[in-house]
């Protein structure tokens, strides 16, 4: 039996392609009932943002073989067959291994993305011409439990104004879930360590101004009921869902850049695979001219240094890393207490 197919016409820069999109009525979305092919329709619509944001980088898909409500996987590596408009860029994993990864250089190569199955898109920090040296500082609000979106909107506010002091630009979208996710676009003149500890510095800063709302202990039982500041988003091949993309929740919600003025009354919910494209036909893109204001992360890491000297020293890295200098033991502290007892 033949599989049912469209044929789509994708515009690019070297012309229209045409891309053939199996199963396009798929369901992939089950409580929004968006399809396939509205999801591939979709980053055609936002294509400009969209590549702005994660293009011309390494990019990890997370992919579902049926709808969003099953189980997803993994691809960072470009497979056999894939089309010549789809790059690749060797890069360095925390192990150390070299592999070359996925680049979007035009839309068509998203759409590609779609037809293999792939809904949420994870761009690194870095750029394709420079993939050991990031080009933006990243920051998740995470909610803990007995915490809200309105608690995380006054930690994001709070720490624009800690990014101010150091004549960084912050930008600011929506995680797609309850979270925020806040961004501030820096020169790449430091590698991945570096810019983690510019993250933990500021996000340091921030938890003594407001200790009752934020904070940066990794242990979940650890954390109370505060606003996760997770600043191992800022490690090497740590990625979050990209600007435009859509998240994997049977919403079809959309990981939304919006204006600071937004932030306190945002619904991010209201930002779906269906809404999103009338909003920048709108409004244009919050982010437009983002990597126009890049800062330095020179006194972050005085920060960093000073944190050092009185006795702050490295913080926990995720299970996946190989033990890093400095770094406390990765073990629970009421399993390690236990064990002393």
């Amino acid at each position: 039996m033949v599989s049912e197919r469209v044929l789509m016409q994708v515009p690019g820069p070297g012309g229209v392609r045409e891309i053939s999109l199996s199963s396009p009525n798929r369901v992939v979305f089950p409580e929004a009932g968006v399809t396939k092919h509205e999801l591939a329709e979709y980053l055609v619509a936002v294509a400009e943002p969209f590549l702005a944001a994660n293009g011309n980088r390494p990019v990890s898909l997370e992919r579902f073989g049926g709808d969003v409500d099953g189980e997803g996987f993994f691809s960072k590596n470009p497979p056999r067959g894939a089309p010549e408009y789809v790059d690749s860029v060797e890069v360095t994993y925390n192990s150390g291994r070299h592999h070359p990864q996925l680049v979007l250089t035009e839309i068509a190569a998203a759409v590609w993305a779609v037809q293999m199955n792939t809904v949420v898109f994870h761009p690194w920090a870095s750029l394709a011409n420079n993939t050991d040296n990031p080009v933006e500082l990243r920051i998740d609000f995470d909610p803990q439990p007995g915490t809200d979106l309105a608690d995380a909107i006054v930690a994001a506010h709070a720490m624009r104004e800690v990014l101010r002091e150091v004549s960084l630009v912050s930008f600011i979208k929506t995680s797609g879930n309850r979270g925020l996710h806040l961004f501030a676009p820096i020169e790449p003149t430091h590698e991945f360590l570096d810019v983690r500890h510019a993250v933990i510095a500021a996000c340091r800063e921030l938890e003594r101004r407001l200790p009752d709302l934020v904070t940066t202990r990794w242990f979940k039982e650890e954390r109370g009921e505060c606003i996760f500041l997770d600043y191992n988003q800022a490690n090497r091949d740590r990625t979050m869902a990209g600007a435009y993309s859509a998240r994997a929740l049977p919403t079809a919600t959309v990981s939304t850049p919006i204006t600071w003025e937004e932030l306190d009354t945002v619904d991010p919910f209201a930002f779906t695979v269906r809404t999103v494209p009338d909003r920048l036909t709108t409004l244009g893109d919050p982010w437009a001219g983002f990597a126009e204001k890049r800062g330095t992360i020179d006194e972050l890491l005085r920060w960093w240094q000073r944190d050092l000297d009185n006795g702050l020293g490295e913080l926990s890295f995720p299970p996946d890393f190989p033990k890093m200098p400095g770094e406390p033991p990765r073990v629970q502290p009421s399993r390690a207490k236990k064990s002393a007892e």
